[in-house]
């Protein structure tokens, strides 16, 4: 053999071989590897553009999210925030599951409550115990002069003061009875008359019931209460020597007597206070002022007894009925010149009508 040249056994051609093909297989492997790493790389993408898509809905935004890359660098950096004009446009329509009230439905409760406080303001009612003084200290100061037809020709003025004790009751009794849904100044001039004629149950049981007619004439229903005189006298004559019933109950069961007429009674003939007088100037006043809020004389006269201290009781009836016959009357009240104008629902309210016209 010759120096200098070297022969490579065949075993050296086949680990070169082999060599090879492991290098093959290793770029092959390596290659699926950067497959492999490319589709979960986008299924990384896919699972955050997910995110991103589910973004829209939620409240809070999320930071800045960078995607996995690989070691070849084969995706850059995605910024997964959403443009803020558009995610805000979409908000404004989305309703959000959460355990706070959305701000829409707190608003539309708050909305309701306020409704049912205007239904209610509207209604036109003010709370008894917060104005009920102030309204009587300005009714007091309205009626200081006294000078309303019934200070002056009220049943309490239509009585003999000179005569019998038992005539003097008895004269209040008919006044009352005469008074009922009758103007002072006439049952004034009637009762007037019948004192004139001698006002005792003596003689109006000898008088007949035309001549009785024709003495308390024009009074409302004078005829219903020629009757209503005729048989409660006799009953004084019969069963009270002469005189009236000292109570509530006995004065009731008398022919055209009810309860207003009762408690003014016991007020006026024997001086003691027992109730409210209500007739329609007092039931009419004490619902416009907002005091109760009844639809008869009665439920009204109970509402003011709870409603009022008793020893306010005596000047009720006179203090409104005065008041109702020069300011407050039942058509075109002078609300303008009313005290009570601005505590008054009434007042208020035809005030503002007024004024819209």
């Amino acid at each position: 053999m010759k120096r200098g040249i070297k022969f490579k056994p065949e075993s050296s051609k086949k680990v070169s071989t082999r060599n090879k093909s492991n290098s093959s297989k290793n770029m092959e492997k390596y290659a699926l590897e950067e497959v492999e790493s490319t589709h979960e790389n986008e299924s990384a993408v896919k699972n955050i553009e997910k995110k991103v898509n589910l973004s829209k809905f939620v409240k809070t935004i999320k930071p800045q999210v960078n995607r996995a890359s690989s070691s070849t660098n084969t995706f850059d950096s995605i910024n997964i925030n959403q443009d803020n004009s558009q995610t805000n446009k979409k908000r404004l329509h989305l309703t959000v599951q959460s355990d706070e009230v959305a701000p829409k439905m707190k608003r539309d409760n708050t909305d309701e409550k306020e409704k049912e406080f205007l239904a209610g303001a509207d209604q036109s009612n003010l709370k008894p115990e917060e104005n009920w003084y102030e309204i009587l200290k300005n009714l007091r100061e309205m009626r200081k002069n006294s000078d309303a037809p019934v200070d002056s020709m009220g049943c309490q003025r239509c009585m003999d003061e000179n005569g019998d004790p038992k005539d003097m009751r008895y004269q209040a009794l008919l006044a009352l009875m005469l008074s009922s849904q009758t103007k002072d100044n006439v049952t004034h001039t009637a009762m007037s008359k019948l004192r004139e004629y001698g006002c005792s149950v003596e003689n109006i049981l000898n008088i007949s019931n035309d001549k009785l007619g024709e003495l308390i004439y024009p009074v409302s229903f004078w005829k219903r209460k020629v009757q209503y005189i005729k048989k409660s006298t006799e009953i004084l004559n019969s069963k009270y020597n002469n005189d009236i019933p000292k109570t509530i109950e006995e004065l009731c069961k008398l022919p055209g007597v009810g309860p207003k007429m009762a408690h003014l009674c016991m007020q006026i003939a024997w001086n003691e206070v027992t109730g409210i007088g209500v007739d329609t100037h007092v039931h009419r006043i004490s619902n416009r002022v907002g005091w109760v809020k009844t639809k008869t004389p009665e439920e009204t006269r109970k509402a003011l007894e709870k409603l009022l201290p008793k020893e306010l009781w005596i000047e009720v009836n006179q203090l409104l009925v005065g008041f109702g016959q020069q300011i407050c009357q039942p058509v075109k009240p002078h609300c303008s010149s009313c005290l009570n104008n601005k505590l008054c629902p009434f007042g208020i309210k035809n005030l503002n009508s007024k004024v819209k016209k």
